[in-house]
């Protein structure tokens, strides 16, 4: 079996989300904040577990430029100056998938370190 292909990419800069669809149906809305706090980058993940770092005061965050990398993934260019990730289709694929419970835990990551998250005005 074949791993989900990108079929639509879309950058909503004024919503600062991006939209992805995928050729088994499956179609993702990611917040620039959560895209950028997941970033698939050696800087955020480090290179264990136990190294990862938890990226705070990005609600306002917005991806200024999107690269493609081959035909596998893109690199997206932060306007807080992150550019070291680069996004495969399988890891924004997982990243969709998974956004409910990641989201639940980076907010849970957030509160134990004593962080108040900015909330958006709706």
């Amino acid at each position: 079996m074949s791993k989900p292909q990108p079929t639509e990419l879309n950058l909503h800069r004024q919503s600062r989300v991006l939209e992805i669809a995928f050729d088994d149906g499956a179609h993702f809305n990611l917040p620039c904040e959560y895209l950028r706090v997941f970033s698939p980058s050696a800087e955020v993940q480090g290179h264990s577990p136990d190294e990862r770092k938890l990226e705070v005061g990005k609600e306002e965050v917005n991806i200024d430029r999107m690269e493609p990398v081959g035909h596998y993934a893109v690199l997206l260019h932060f306007d807080d100056g992150h550019n070291t990730g680069i996004y495969s289709w399988e890891t924004l694929y997982k990243l969709g998938t998974s956004q409910k419970l990641n989201w639940k835990q980076y907010l849970a990551d957030l509160e134990a370190a004593g962080h108040k998250r900015k909330e958006q005005p709706s």
